[in-house]
């Protein structure tokens, strides 16, 4: 009896598990080079019906913004920061403002600057928060690790 109420217990405790799983964002990489010295890391968010991710520029108080980070490397520097798409700006009644977010997909772009010829790997973090017309998922963060071939 005692096997029989651990195992139905072990069933309840993974189906809830599960369910309660909610990834409405599917990230997805790519460099492209642009020059011998130069490359652009793209960086796209794939987002469910119903669903919004928010721009890199939010006003304090508002939703969590999406943000990059990529630590320090040998091979390569930053340009800038990272470019976005021109984003839905809309009042949000559960932020008592005006927001910036991305429907559907959005795609950010990265120039990094070549220190040394040759293949090279970039990685990065992107944080972000997504939300629908009902509830807001907790800020959740995806590492990622972009190669870039030589030419």
């Amino acid at each position: 009896m005692k096997r029989i109420y651990l195992s139905l217990l072990a069933v309840f405790f993974a189906a809830t598990t599960f369910a309660q799983i909610e990834t409405p964002v599917k990230w997805s990489y790519a460099a492209k080079r642009i020059s011998p010295t130069e490359a652009v890391i793209l960086v796209k968010a794939t987002i469910d019906a119903g669903w919004h991710i928010y721009s890199q520029n939010v006003k304090e108080g508002g939703p969590v913004a999406t943000s990059f980070t990529f630590p320090p490397s040998k091979d390569y520097v930053l340009v800038g920061k990272p470019m976005e798409p021109k984003p839905v700006t809309k009042y949000e009644d559960a932020f008592k403002m005006n927001v910036s977010y991305f429907e559907n997909s959005a795609i950010f772009q990265q120039r990094i600057k070549l220190k040394k010829a040759g293949a090279t790997t970039v990685k990065g973090k992107v944080e972000y928060m997504t939300c629908n017309d009902r509830k807001c998922l907790p800020p959740d963060e995806v590492e990622f690790t972009v190669s870039l071939s030589a030419k």
